[in-house]
């Protein structure tokens, strides 16, 4: 079983975005989910930091510098999606991850909280 720890960043970055606003509680994921060439773009934009931040978990077993390293997306680059933050929430409930499911459910109260006020 891989060994993921929680990306501390990517969850504050999450929450941030969440505060100002930048969240999609609409669209599925199957839809918003970014495409192999938008994160490619994403990390020739900015960085793998950058990229890193739109990922919940971090495969520690997986080398530095490489997609493969980061896990459990939340979002299109742009916005916090909702439909993707369950999506992690569940799998790494069904995968035995805890950590990071207790991290996708505290940006999703998050998220739930800013949209009933």
């Amino acid at each position: 079983m891989p060994n993921y720890r929680v990306n501390a960043d990517a969850v504050k970055h999450a929450k941030k975005l969440i505060d100002d606003g930048k969240y999609d509680d609409e669209t599925p994921w199957s839809e918003a989910a970014p495409s192999a060439q938008d994160a490619n773009e994403e990390i020739d934009h900015d960085s793998f930091d950058d990229f890193a931040r739109w990922h919940l978990a971090i495969d520690t077993d997986a080398s530095e510098g490489t997609k493969g390293r980061y896990r459990f997306p939340y979002g299109d680059f742009a916005t916090v999606n909702r439909a993707a933050v369950i999506h992690a929430k569940q799998r790494a409930s069904q995968n035995g991850h805890d950590s990071i499911e207790k991290a996708a459910d505290e940006v999703l109260q998050h998220l739930d909280r800013r949209r009933s006020s």
